[in-house]
Parts: structure tokens; C-alpha cells; sequence
């Protein structure tokens, strides 16, 4: 801890002081460097002419060049994607505030602006293991936003079927709840459970930001192995983009995202989805009974309880760049879903009857004000209250068969009694963050976190209430300092957090039948580094690590009242992450490239993981068992030739073992999978993706565009590597998709006409859990702003 203590006072008591001394007889050349549209510009290049001075501008645009003597001086801004732009300045005694808004220099994709080093690409070459991609690349396509991750380095998503199936996401090897999904640094929770990765549409943000292992403080997210973050179009000004697709299987998917700004600076915002689908797609090779032959045969079936439907509507209404206020929104949201379930664990399982619904409200509350009482001090306040519900219904009595007959069942379909599990999650959230620059060189941030989840679960065929409701109260406080030297060739991010969890609940049944109380207060700390070191303007060298937490869930700690028992007794996971990694771009002519790879080294303790409840195996509680040791690396090269072609390879590659040497008893042998391979884990995938097009080829202002994509994952065992047999494992997997886009208007009119799994090959990312075969698709879209 004194350690600690040390690498962040020494930096700022010898900076202070340094800034005291210059601050006698010098000035500072400060300001915010913009695209055309208001877009602040973060990493341009300022320097002041025949100097060594000179600073790179901050996220939100902003530089300060201090130590300067009064005179003429000659600044120099450079951005790739943008026209340098020298500006004769004339320095007193004061400091001298420019704004300065750059001319892009660009080229067009798809009807989107490319500007050089965008956002996306400057988020690669910071300190933290981090993809960035840029979604409005893939704004035409009929994908959701899972499909167009699991087409990164280091994530690989498994879906157990079609539109709106359960699916596990997964970064360098951890997975689960070991993963945390947010919108604008929101938790995506806090908009309702309609709002997950495999529905939300690929239009509703403009960039998707994947974290790895390390998070920076501003999320205040206790996450063990990453974040994935989608940012919208935070600009001020009009636009509407509104789509609507539908394709195979009945499935249709229609979303409108748009803002309107008032002369009043009044600000309206809305955004909405509908997805639906049957997903009556065919199953492959499906083991039926004959009756006739009395003899099993093999035959293909179609889906028939699987139908989906999720809706999401999503408003703000406020005010920008008041001097009270730069931002003020007010907003309100709405989410529902309707799901059959099809399946089990595996597809030898059928269901016909079970169903699962539900509902969200939310209200919400978002404020930022920059220089808040003194320059360089910016406060971000988000704040919410959301009301989320959902019913499970298993009371058929029938067990159900691909074909769909159906005999009597002396029990539920998945579980053991007739349930009408109600479940209610009300929720309350807020984070507040403070960030200061003292100086170009030395930055703070203070970010908080409180969230709080109330769990009230009952069969409704037993009661009409919980008589033992539970509540979990989680804070987090982060605090980061970041140091910027070699004029900002190399960037140091050092942070602390706290993690603080109280659990409220009367008396809770344990595995050994007993009730105890629930009431409890737990805390940990958690520590890291980011830095990257700029060998030359496009080619550099980082790391990270973090030894983080992850706290108990309230499905895991409460249970879900008809498959899940209660363990008030877990403790949080926590892991040792380390990332190494480097990356280059290059620019000659009309061509550009962009490499980057690395290693990842993730050592998991304590691992929340489900088991068998007694001697019943359909029912589970979630109990401390493992520990996991992952090492891998993953790299991916970019190439552009102009706006006409494009390519992108990449391969990820992690090797995961059982870290577990003994159970929980000091006198139980060493378990007989220790240092075995994690089963039922793809360990090595990659992906490419190709894209040429051609502007007025059909005309002014048209675009014509084909897209493919192939998707690879190397076969894996289901079972422990060194006890596996040969037909236990998840096939090979090599998934083609090609899409076909025009547009005209320079982007305002856009359709899309794709193909999936065109090869129509077996998919499967689960052990005998079918994906869909071949399916096409038309997107018709409208953009303008």
C-alpha cells in the first residue's frame, strides 16, 4: 500500500512544483482542436514552430502547451485524415485560448466518412488491451451487434440457436458474468433485460469499444475478464437512421435511432428496436423413433416452439452547452420480451410448452458540466431507477419429441415441479465522475458506483408473494492517475478500487438444509497499470495489468425459485490479468495498413460455477470451485487501397487449463483433471473479412458494395481433454457469409441483400445445440443528417 502511496504522490508533488517554477515568468497555449462537424479530435499533433514544444490533444479535443516566453510564435496542427493547419499566434504575458476545427481530407466507405486515425484507431493505441471497431462500417448489414463482435481478436461468442437464443460471450478464454456489457459506460442492465448483445441492432451505435482483462476507472465496472462499451453518436446536431430487414425463418428486425435540436438548444433524442422471429429452421440428421420399424433412424426436423420477440423504445429530452450545464437529459425507457424455449442443455431435450416473458421501465437522469469551478475539472453524473420483471412458465406435464408428439410427464418440462416463477428486480444506479487535468502531464480521475438490486422470486402456483426478499448493495470507487512524458510518447495509467458489497436477506436455505442469515458486508481491493510508449508516430509498444474482482450476481447468491438454489455464502472471483501487445500503421499513397497483436496471461481464483444440488440433477447452485490459468495471443492486419477495397485476418489462440489442484477438503486426492485442458472451449479461431466497392458506378452519388466474411473455429472437446473420446467434440467450423449493398445519395438510401452460412454447413458453437443452415436476408435502410 505504501508503495502505492509513493507512485502517486512523488509524480505530483515534483510535477507541482516544476509548474510553480515555469509559472513565474512563462505563459500556456491552451484550446480544443474539432472536425467540421464539432467533433472533438483526441491524439492531433500541436507543436510550436522551430520548438520543442508541442502536446497531443486529450479525448475530448483539448491540449495545453505551457512553459512558453511571450512572442510571435507559428502553431502546427497535424491529424492523419486531416489538412495540417498552421496558425500565427502572437503569446503575452497569459495564457492564449484557441479553438481550432480541422478540414478533412476523406475518403468514403459504404457512404461514411473515414477520417484517418479516427476514434477507433486511437483507442488501439492506448495503454489498455482494447478493440475498437468503428460500426458504421457494417451499418447496412442485417446483423446484430453480437455478430459483428464475434468477428474481433480474443472474442469468441456461442449461441445455443437463432434470433434471441442464450449465448455465452467470452474475452481471452473468461466468460459468463466474468463479462460486463455497457452503453455510453452505462451498465446495458439498467435499460431492461430486452437489452442484450444478440438484439440490439448494429445501427444503434457508432462505435463498440471491447476491453480486455483491464478496465479503466471511468466504467466503474467490477469485471473479471473485460467490458464491452457501445458509444452513440454523441453529436449535436439532426439525424435520422431508421432500417428494417427480414429474411429466413419469418424474422424481421426494424430500428430507428434519431435526435432533433431545437433553436431553444432543447434536445430530443429516441431511440427503438423490434426483433421477431420464428426461427423454424431445420435440424440436421435428428435421432427419431420409428414406429413402423421399431428402430431409430436418423431424420431432419424443423423448430417448432421457438418463436422471439423483444421490443426497446428509448427517449431523452434536455439541454446542451448552458453555463449551468454542457449536458442535461432527462430520459424513459420501455423493454419487453417473449421467448418459447426449444431446447435444454443439448437438442436430445425438446420442450414445447415452456415460455419466458417480460418487461422493463427505467427513468434516467444524465448531467455533465466541463471546468466545473476551475479549468480542467469536468464532472459526469448518470443516475437511474429501472423496474424489471419477467414469468417463466413450466406447467405442461407433457415431454415433447422432434416430431412433436408428445407423452405424459409426471413433472414440468424442465424441472422437476410445475412452476409460475415470477421474478421481480427492481434496480437503482448511479455513478459519478470526476476528472482533472493539473497539467498536459498529469491527469486524475475519481469515478463512483453505487448499484443496488432488490430479488423477489415465487411460484405463483404456491403464493402470490416472496415471504424472504433479498437486496444487493454494490459500491465501487475507482482512482486513476495518468502521466503523459516524452511529450506524450509515453503514457502511464496507474489506478486503485475498492469494491464493496452488502447483502440483505432474513434467512436463506443452504446445500446443508440449513437457514441462515443473509445479512452481510464484504470488501476488496483491487490495482493496476496502463502504459504505452510511442517508439515512432505509428508504431508502439504497450502493457497492462489488473488484479481484479468480479461480486456475486443476485441470480447466483438468491437463486431463480425453480432450478437455481440459494448460496449466500459466495465469495467474488478474482484474477491476475496481464496484457502485452504492439501495434503499426502505415500510410503510402492510396494505401493504408494497420497491424497489431500481443499475449494475454489471466489467473482466475475462486471461479463462480454451477453444480448439482444433492442428488438432483436438474437443480444447481453456484458455489467457489475453480480456479483457471489462461495464456494465448491473438493479432489481426488491416489493408485499405482507397475507398475500393478492404481486408481484415485475424486469429486468437488461448490455451486454458484447470488450475485446481485439490477440492475444498485438505485430505482429498489431486483432482484427476488438474492441469487438463478446460473442456467445451473453443482454444484456437480467426476470422477474415473482405470487402470492394466502387462510388458512381451506377451514378452520381451511388455506391455498389460486396461483402464476405469467413468465420473458423478449430474443433474442441466437450470433456476433460485426457478422458475424452473421439466422437465428444464440437466439429470444425467454417462459416461463410457474403452481403451485397447499393446505396444512393451518397449514403441517405441503402439495401442490402446477404446470404448466411451460404456453404449451408452444420453450425454449431455448442455441443449438439444446431445453429441456422443457410438463410438470406434484405436490410432496407435510410440515413440523414
Amino acid at each position: 500500500m505504501f508503495k502505492l502511496i509513493r507512485l502517486f504522490i512523488i509524480p505530483i508533488v515534483c510535477s507541482c512544483l516544476a509548474l510553480t517554477a515555469r509559472a513565474q515568468s512563462t505563459a500556456a497555449v491552451t484550446g480544443q482542436v474539432k472536425s467540421p462537424s464539432g467533433q472533438p479530435l483526441s491524439d492531433a499533433a500541436v507543436t510550436i514552430q522551430g520548438t520543442h514544444a508541442g502536446a497531443y490533444t486529450k479525448n475530448d479535443g483539448r491540449f495545453r502547451i505551457p512553459g512558453l516566453k511571450p512572442g510571435k510564435y507559428t502553431l502546427i496542427v497535424n491529424m492523419l485524415g486531416f489538412t495540417r493547419q498552421e496558425l500565427a499566434i502572437q503569446l503575452g504575458n497569459s495564457d492564449l485560448q484557441l479553438d481550432i476545427t480541422l478540414t478533412e481530407a476523406t475518403q468514403t466507405r459504404e457512404g461514411v466518412t473515414v477520417t484517418g486515425k479516427g476514434q477507433s484507431r486511437q483507442l488501439k493505441e492506448s495503454g489498455f488491451a482494447v478493440n475498437a471497431i468503428d460500426t458504421r462500417r457494417f451499418a447496412n448489414s442485417s446483423a446484430d451487434m453480437n455478430t459483428i463482435l464475434n468477428r474481433t481478436t480474443g472474442v469468441k461468442i456461442r449461441e445455443s440457436g437463432g434470433t434471441g437464443s442464450d449465448f455465452q460471450f467470452s474475452i481471452n478464454g473468461l466468460s459468463g458474468r466474468a463479462v460486463r456489457y455497457f452503453i455510453d459506460g452505462i451498465p446495458l442492465e439498467v435499460m431492461g433485460s430486452a437489452m442484450t448483445l444478440n438484439n440490439i441492432p448494429v445501427n444503434l451505435a457508432e462505435r463498440v469499444e471491447i476491453y480486455k482483462g483491464v478496465l479503466p476507472v471511468s466504467l466503474g465496472a467490477d469485471a473479471l475478464g473485460g467490458a464491452v462499451n457501445l458509444v452513440t453518436n454523441q453529436n449535436i446536431k439532426n439525424y435520422l437512421d431508421a432500417s428494417y430487414s427480414f429474411g429466413s425463418f419469418n424474422t424481421h428486425r426494424a430500428a430507428v435511432t434519431g435526435q432533433v435540436t431545437g433553436k431553444t438548444g432543447i434536445v430530443g433524442r429516441v431511440s427503438a428496436f423490434l426483433n421477431y422471429s420464428d426461427n423454424d429452421y431445420k435440424m440436421k440428421a435428428i435421432e427419431l423413433f420409428n414406429d413402423e420399424k421399431q428402430e431409430y433412424e436418423l431424420r431432419d426436423v424443423r423448430r417448432f416452439h421457438d418463436q422471439y420477440r423483444s421490443t426497446m423504445v428509448q427517449g431523452e429530452i434536455g439541454v446542451v452547452q448552458k453555463k449551468w450545464a454542457d449536458v442535461f437529459f432527462l430520459g424513459a425507457g420501455y423493454s419487453n420480451t417473449d421467448r418459447e424455449i426449444q431446447t435444454g442443455s443439448n437438442q436430445n431435450r425438446v420442450y414445447g410448452a415452456a415460455l419466458q416473458n417480460g418487461d422493463a421501465f427505467n427513468a434516467t437522469l444524465r448531467y455533465k458540466k466541463n471546468n466545473l469551478f476551475t479549468e480542467g475539472l469536468d464532472l459526469n453524473i448518470f443516475a437511474s431507477h429501472t423496474q424489471d420483471k419477467y414469468l417463466v412458465t413450466d406447467t405442461t406435464g407433457y415431454r415433447y419429441f422432434w416430431d412433436g408428439s408428445r407423452v405424459p410427464l409426471n413433472a414440468a418440462e424442465m424441472s422437476n415441479v410445475k412452476v409460475l416463477t415470477h421474478v421481480s428486480r427492481p434496480r437503482n444506479y448511479a455513478r459519478a465522475n470526476f476528472s482533472y487535468t493539473l497539467s498536459p502531464e498529469h491527469s486524475f480521475n475519481l469515478n463512483y458506483t453505487f448499484d443496488e438490486m432488490s430479488n423477489k422470486t415465487y411460484n405463483g402456483l404456491v403464493s402470490d408473494k416472496d415471504d424472504n426478499p433479498g437486496k444487493i448493495a454494490k459500491h465501487i470507487v475507482g482512482f486513476g492517475y495518468q502521466q503523459n512524458l516524452l511529450n506524450a510518447r509515453w503514457t502511464n495509467t496507474f489506478f486503485g478500487k475498492f469494491y464493496g458489497m452488502q447483502l440483505t436477506q432474513a434467512a436463506i436455505l443452504t446445500g446443508s438444509g440449513e437457514y441462515i442469515s443473509g445479512n452481510d458486508s464484504k470488501s476488496f481491493f483491487g490495482y493496476g497499470v496502463a502504459s504505452r510508449y510511442k517508439i515512432m508516430p505509428d508504431f508502439g509498444v504497450k502493457a497492462s495489468y489488473e488484479k481484479a474482482y468480479r461480486l456475486p450476481e443476485v441470480s447466483e447468491i438468491f437463486g431463480n425459485g425453480y432450478d437455481q438454489i440459494a448460496n449466500p455464502l459466495l465469495k467474488p472471483e478474482s484474477s491476475h490479468n496481464v496484457n502485452l501487445g504492439a501495434y503499426y500503421g502505415t500510410q503510402r499513397g492510396n494505401s493504408r495498413f494497420y497491424a497489431e497483436g500481443g499475449g494475454f496471461f489471466r489467473d482466475a481464483v475462486d471461479f463462480i460455477f454451477p453444480k448439482t444440488y444433492q442428488s438432483n440433477s436438474q437443480v444447481i447452485r453456484y458455489e467457489n470451485t475453480s480456479k483457471v490459468r489462461v495464456t494465448g495471443g491473438e493479432a489481426e492486419v488491416q489493408y485499405d487501397y482507397r475507398d475500393l477495397f478492404h481486408l481484415t485476418l485475424n486469429a486468437t489462440y488461448q490455451h486454458s487449463i484447470n488450475n485446481t489442484k485439490r477440492g475444498e477438503g485438505k485430505d482429498e486426492t489431486e483432482e484427476a483433471s488438474y492441469r487438463n485442458k478446460i473442456p467445451n472451449q473453443p482454444w484456437l479461431f480467426g476470422n477474415a473479412l473482405a470487402s470492394i466497392g466502387k462510388n458512381g458506378l451506377l451514378g452520381k452519388g451511388t455506391r455498389i458494395q460486396l461483402n464476405w466474411d469467413l468465420q473458423y473455429v478449430h474443433w474442441f472437446y466437450l470433456t476433460w481433454e485426457d478422458f475424452a473420446v473421439s466422437n465428444e467434440k464440437v466439429p470444425n467450423q467454417y462459416i461463410q457469409n457474403l452481403g451485397l449493398t447499393y446505396s444512393l445519395q451518397n449514403g441517405r438510401y441503402n439495401i442490402t441483400a446477404e446470404c448466411r452460412n451460404f456453404t449451408d454447413q452444420r453450425a454449431y458453437d455448442n455441443w449438439r445445440l444446431q445453429k441456422p443452415g443457410r438463410s438470406f436476408f434484405v436490410k432496407l435502410r435510410y440515413f440523414i443528417h
